[in-house]
């Protein structure tokens, strides 16, 4: 029975890790980190009155980049050093979110296999030692023992394959990502320090300098 266990665990690891995928592969899409719409009236933003309608905008659509955007715009009366560390302090918050689950499947292709391998063996054991004290009688039997006991390491691997591929996928995703958002924050946090001996930006002046639009997904 205590196979059966391990193929219990299994299948409820391949179900926890599933549904990370699924949710993972969902929030990751690049109009939901990066919209397009809130990219373009970004970097058309020209104004103050353009600069609160922007905000209004990324408040309508949370996003990575819209809450880094209402960093930028709450805080214009920074230095520029003091808004580069905030906002590299906000961008590390968000490639955390970006990040969250993947833990799962990492854990998940190191564990299923593992618990395949402990499935096998505990059957391996049983077997051979009901065989130990009832002899080769029934060899149908004893096939079917192995069949069982081999299962589990099927199952893991099922499972971690799956779990593995999906995994380097969307890490790198999520790096590809990350440099975008950084890249455009960079570029947007400089428009508003154009001189590099100014300490303090000025409200509403913003250069003609702007970065490419991502493509639709």
């Amino acid at each position: 029975m205590s196979e059966y266990i391990i193929l219990g665990i299994i299948g409820l690891l391949s179900l926890i890790s599933g549904a990370f995928i699924v949710e993972r592969f969902i929030a990751l899409r690049r109009d939901s980190v990066l919209p397009l719409d809130l990219w373009r009236s970004a970097q058309e933003a020209k104004s103050a009155e353009e600069l609160a309608r922007l905000h209004i905008l990324c408040e309508r659509k949370p996003s990575p980049l819209g809450r880094l955007i209402e960093t930028v715009i709450d805080h214009l009366d920074l230095t520029r050093t003091e808004m580069v560390e905030l906002v590299q302090t906000r961008a590390r918050a968000e490639i955390d979110r970006l990040e969250r689950g993947l833990v799962v499947l990492e854990i998940t292709t190191g564990i299923a296999p593992l618990l395949g391998l402990v499935g096998t063996i505990i059957g391996m054991i049983q077997l051979f030692g009901a065989l130990g004290t009832e002899g080769l009688n029934d060899s149908a039997a004893f096939a079917s023992g192995i069949s069982l006991a081999l299962r589990a390491t099927l199952f893991g691997l099922l499972v971690a394959i799956p779990a593995l591929i999906s995994w380097s996928l969307l890490s790198k995703k999520v790096e590809s990502l990350t440099i975008e958002l950084e890249s455009f924050m960079d570029a947007f946090v400089r428009r508003f320090y154009r001189e590099t001996n100014r300490s303090t930006p000025k409200r509403g002046s913003v250069p003609a300098g702007s970065q490419p639009a991502p493509k639709n997904p």
